[in-house]
């Protein structure tokens, strides 16, 4: 009767996390757009398209996660309720954060906006892997192709500097923010992802930790 009991706050605590390191990415996307001095891989290619086409910075968030997510089709990935939360919640959220943000006008508030919107992020991906309810999208495109036998490192690599370069053509903003945010979020993450992981609290019979989600914990505690 008692593991019973313990299913829905186990499963409660996993979307909790999950949805709120959702909303923290959106945020701390939005937080680093306001601040002016680069962003991410990722989002140097979001923000190219949207300069481009015209369509809300959020807009394009979720319309790309949607192209990748049928690249997982060919690719045999499952995607799991983070995995399609995560294509339509963070595009949402940084939409309406771009809203209210203000623009920084001073050097020190941009970099306070930067620094802020990197420790979030990390917090955040902590967060929503930490849930163990299916990877973003773009996440599951990296590790599908590693699957295939490629090296992850490489995949990963070779997807960031695509990805970043088509951004930079398109427009996109490429900055200091974009090289530390680099350098910092892997050990920022490392760090956060087994001090935020909820996934453990979860009794054995509701454990359903996807294999890219225990690999990863697995690897951050033997290194700890």
């Amino acid at each position: 009767m008692k593991e019973r009991d313990s299913k829905p706050a186990g499963l409660g605590k996993r979307l909790l996390a999950l949805y709120f390191g959702l909303v923290l990415f959106g945020v701390s996307i939005a937080l680093l757009v306001a601040s002016g001095l680069g962003l991410d891989s990722w989002d140097v290619f979001h923000q190219g398209l949207a300069i481009r086409t015209g369509l809300g910075l959020g807009t394009v968030v979720i319309l790309v996660g949607a192209v990748v997510l049928a690249l997982w089709i060919p690719l045999r990935e499952r995607p799991g309720v983070g995995t399609i939360s995560n294509a339509i919640v963070v595009g949402l959220v940084l939409d309406a954060a771009l809203l209210v943000l203000p623009e920084p006008d001073a050097l020190p508030l941009q970099i306070l906006f930067m620094l802020s919107g990197i420790f979030l992020n990390a917090v955040a991906t902590s967060l929503y892997i930490g849930a163990g309810l299916g990877p973003g999208p773009r996440d599951g495109l990296m590790t599908g192709l590693a699957k295939r036998g490629y090296s992850i490192r490489l995949v990963r690599t070779g997807i960031e500097v695509v990805v970043l370069f088509a951004g930079w053509l398109l427009g996109g903003t490429v900055g200091i923010g974009t090289v530390l945010y680099a350098l910092s979020i892997g050990p920022l993450v490392h760090y956060l992802l087994p001090r935020l992981s909820v996934v453990e609290f979860v009794p054995p019979e509701v454990h359903a930790t996807p294999p890219w989600a225990s690999a990863i914990l697995s690897k951050v505690r033997k290194r700890d």
